[in-house]
């Protein structure tokens, strides 16, 4: 039997958002992360409503992040070796085309957020019917959007001259972020393994929920040729073996989505449990087991871990909100009204809801997702007086996560049942005020647990169950909890302001405003990525709001 050092087994996690790469090492035998390194992510926007990343770029980051790491063990005087294999997470959706020859992108990595593919979406409800959609939501769980990796790679196939080229010659791989990683990280070119987990390739569109297959009818409706796509895997197995670096032979073991991430490392392995990541979104997942439940409110229905591939597969349903800590982001940067995001929870509290000056935030720059699904909708701000100041729209901004996560909860229990408590993690979460905050707008208690990196213990969890090192129950780790402090009566005038508000925020929106079909294949990376939408919450106001709320 093999020796370990002084931590037992290791298991490395290479976390892969929307805004950073993390790469963690996790002691097995304890859940303990030993050590870590982040970098963070650039975004841009060629267009408005138009959100892409550099590939090579992501996988820049996560090669840094591993040498890194490594590095930082060494240092501690830990044996790299003892690392017996590492999970993947990452964001889901955003989509990636590459050559399989030269390895090279053939484009930009377009990012879940984007909305160009507005048009496309029109185009196929008006003219596949109402039937063939309803069937699309059925097979696969999800409703027609601009956020799943169907339409963007329909794009993709349509405009990009060097995409249609290397369909043409056989030369053309794609896949979301996870694929891209896989293949690279197992040789490349060279001989990399061209796979998906059965988590990732939910949100892609083209996936039977039943059957855990590229379904040929969703391939057929969104004209997408099966050749150009990766192996379904269950989400706990081996995929390949490190090919460079210092993790050289290293199993890959594991690979999950970031949400469906965040589930397992909650520990929500029973029907029922749900969990909130605050991240660039807000994502809550409701565990149903072995049942396929397709939502009557607006939820998505989607595969939430597959754990070895003779394992049964848990779904869940899902209620996806496109923008929660971006609104924070887009107050630093767009608006110019925050030194740091840091700053929020300090501001926040130095107001409360029913003092004069205060606002309602939608932040709706790319459309609404659950339960609503408007792509139509655009942010606004109500209530602005001469008496609201920078602290109230920052409470409104926390605000509005905290509402829009209740809306979605309020669809999961019209699905299935009322939720007892909520798990909370991201980075968002760390944030106090906005924890209590959640608590008071739901009516129950908020859970969130002292060790925050939940999406990378999901990916270390998956891996260390394929290799057997990971213990077949992990105890719930230690937590704070937040108590609902204010009144039946208060939550509901909340909850009335909040939907007036959002009735305000729809059809703002054209095709016009969101879409444009020429080709732009030269992505430009000089462009600042502020949040798609963001013009519509009006020239005029904004340089009101910015002179008066500026520091």
């Amino acid at each position: 039997m093999r020796e370990y050092g002084k931590f037992g087994p290791l298991i490395g996690a290479i976390d892969e958002g929307t805004s950073n790469v993390k790469f963690l090492v996790f002691a097995a035998n304890t859940s303990e992360v030993l050590t870590y390194h982040q970098i963070a992510l650039k975004r841009f926007s060629p267009q408005e409503g138009w959100v892409e990343q550099d590939a090579l770029e992501i996988l820049s980051a996560v090669l840094e992040c591993i040498e890194v790491t490594v590095d930082n063990l060494r240092k501690l005087d830990i044996n790299p070796e003892d690392v017996v294999g590492i999970g993947i997470t990452n964001q889901r959706e955003t989509t990636i085309v590459w050559n399989s020859v030269t390895g090279e992108p053939l484009y930009s990595a377009i990012v879940w957020l984007d909305v160009r593919t507005s048009k496309i979406v029109d185009n196929l409800i008006q003219t596949r019917g109402a039937q063939c959609v309803h069937a699309v939501t059925q097979t696969s769980g999800l409703p027609m959007s601009t956020y799943f990796s169907s339409v963007k790679l329909r794009w993709l196939l349509q405009n990009v001259t060097a995409i249609k080229q290397a369909v043409t010659s056989g030369q053309c791989m794609a896949g979301t972020v996870d694929s891209w990683l896989i293949w690279n990280l197992t040789g490349g070119s060279r001989g990399g393994v061209h796979a998906t987990d059965v988590t990732n390739a939910s949100r892609t569109q083209l996936m039977s929920l039943k059957s855990l297959q590229w379904d040929r009818g969703l391939l057929r409706f969104f004209e997408i040729p099966i050749e150009i796509l990766p192996k379904i895997k269950s989400s706990s197995e081996i995929y390949g073996y490190i090919s460079t670096g210092s993790l050289l032979g290293t199993p890959i073991a594991g690979c999950l989505g970031d949400q469906q991430a965040a589930l397992v490392g909650q520990n929500c392995t029973k029907f029922g449990q749900v969990k909130c990541t605050f991240g660039t979104g807000c994502f809550l997942l409701y565990n149903t087991g072995e049942s396929i439940v397709h939502s009557q409110h607006g939820l998505i229905t989607t595969v939430a871990y597959k754990l070895g591939p003779d394992a049964p597969p848990i779904y869940a349903l899902e209620g996806s909100v496109a923008i929660a800590g971006d609104t924070l982001q887009w107050l630093q940067d767009g608006m110019g009204i925050l030194k740091d995001v840091e700053d929020t929870e300090t501001l926040a509290m130095k107001v409360n809801d029913s003092e004069e000056g205060s606002i309602c935030f939608v932040p709706a720059f790319n459309g609404l997702y659950s339960p609503h699904w408007r792509k139509d909708a655009r942010g606004v701000m109500c209530g602005l007086s001469g008496s609201t100041r920078r602290e109230h729209v920052v409470r409104a901004a926390l605000e509005a996560a905290c509402q829009q996560a209740r809306a979605v909860a309020a669809a999961m229990a019209a699905d299935c049942a009322p939720l007892r408590r909520l798990l909370a993690d991201g980075g968002m979460a760390r944030n106090s005020a906005l924890m209590q905050m959640q608590a008071d707008v739901l009516g129950i208690p908020v859970v969130r647990p002292l060790m925050m990196e939940s999406t990378a213990l999901g990916a270390a969890i998956v891996a260390g169950h394929a290799l057997r090192v990971w213990p077949p129950t992990t105890p719930s780790p230690p937590a704070d909890t937040f108590i609902p402090a204010i009144s039946s009566e208060e939550r509901e005038i909340r909850r009335v302001r909040w939907e007036s508000a959002v009735e305000r925020c729809l059809n703002w929106a054209t095709d016009d405003n969101t879409q444009n079909n020429s080709t732009s294949e030269e992505p430009n990376p000089t462009t600042n990525a502020l949040p798609p939408g963001l013009f519509f919450l009006g020239t005029a106001l904004l340089v009101i709001i910015a002179d008066k709320l500026k520091m």
